[in-house]
């Protein structure tokens, strides 16, 4: 009994002893001796192409002048929005040749759009050709009379003519519908300032009999000009009553004259300009009415339509361009070939408002 239990004990032992060894390694190989099937080593990144950045060009007649710089917010929150580069150039003066060496450059490094501000319509219309021929998209501002085939669309905050014939509606009701009255234009090529101010004119003669226009005056968009023109202008027409101005300087310099000689009472002055320039002249009365667009909004519309053609959608009349004063944009062909997109976006600004339009 004693010997069962032992040989017993013995089998328990040896069986503990089984139990506790350590196990050898199964083979993992399958039949016929082939290695096993690794896990397939960790898959590298995937490299992500960028697509290369749009970029978009807006040039203008000079960045001296507070309109410009206003529209160059505008042009700055298009980039930002669209998720392009969009930026601003212009010479440090007004000078059409120098516009024209800007969008040179711009081509040679091949930018995918410009917005053109000219300063002369025909100046730069061989360089704007120029840049359409390298495959860039041209969108004008300010350009209504160019030629077929130096812009794809010229982009206007509203109808040019219905802008003049407004701004002759308010100086003739300050003038009391009679007197001589003068014109100021940036220059005499700028095609939007004309067109204003020779429907301002052919309007007074069909409304008001017994205004009686003087000249058309070229300040060359400088405020000096303007003010030296219209010293000359009270020495030669005393009895002069009513002024009209094109560019934003225009009024300003003419209302210093104005104020100047103590006739801020007697002369009614309306023109084109912005609180920035023309505020202290319209507190003092030497300047009566600006009447405006906001440039930032119009530097943002010419951006938006470079993009539209860029990406190949087409711009149709009544379209929303998605940017206030352009939610209905009326389309026309202009007067020598170029598709013409007007907007709706003047504003008046007196005194009594001025400080809506903090630009």
């Amino acid at each position: 009994m004693k010997k069962s239990l032992f040989v017993l004990s013995v089998l328990l032992i040896i069986a503990l002893v089984a139990a506790c060894a350590p196990q050898q390694a199964t083979n993992t190989q399958p039949p016929g001796g082939t290695e096993p099937t690794k896990a397939p080593p960790a898959s590298e990144p995937t490299k992500v192409v960028e697509q290369e950045e749009l970029v978009f060009a807006t040039v203008v007649k000079s960045i001296a002048f507070n309109w410009f710089l206003r529209m160059e917010t505008g042009v700055k929150d298009f980039g930002k929005d669209y998720g392009v580069k969009a930026f601003m150039e212009g010479p440090s003066q007004v000078d059409s040749a120098a516009q024209v060496a800007i969008i040179e450059s711009l081509i040679a490094q091949g930018v995918d759009a410009i917005c053109n501000v000219p300063y002369g319509v025909p100046e730069n219309e061989p360089v704007q050709k120029k840049a359409i021929d390298s495959g860039i998209i041209v969108v004008g501002h300010e350009a209504a009379t160019a030629k077929e085939g130096t812009l794809h669309y010229d982009v206007e905050a509203f109808d040019n003519c219905s802008y003049g014939e407004e701004m002759m509606k308010e100086m003739a009701t300050r003038m009391g519908e009679e007197g001589k009255y003068i014109q100021f234009v940036g220059s005499l090529t700028n095609a939007s300032h004309n067109e204003w101010m020779d429907c301002a004119k052919a309007y007074a003669e069909k409304n008001y009999p017994k205004l009686e226009f003087i000249a058309k005056y070229e300040s060359k968009e400088d405020q000096e000009v303007a003010y030296n023109t219209m010293k000359d202008v009270l020495k030669t027409y005393p009895d002069v009553k009513g002024v009209l101005g094109a560019a934003a300087g225009d009024v300003v310099g003419a209302g210093r004259a104005i104020e100047e000689a103590k006739l801020q009472d007697q002369i009614a002055v309306v023109g084109t300009s912005i609180p920035s320039y023309a505020g202290e002249l319209l507190k003092t009365g030497a300047v009566d009415l600006a009447m405006a667009w906001d440039p930032a909004t119009a530097g943002y519309a010419c951006n938006v339509v470079a993009y539209k053609v860029l990406k190949g959608e087409e711009i149709t009349d009544g379209m929303d361009l998605g940017v206030p004063g352009y939610e209905k944009i009326k389309l026309v062909k202009g007067v020598n070939g170029v598709p013409v997109i007007y907007g709706a976006a003047w504003i008046k600004i007196d005194a009594n408002n001025m400080d809506d339009y903090p630009f």
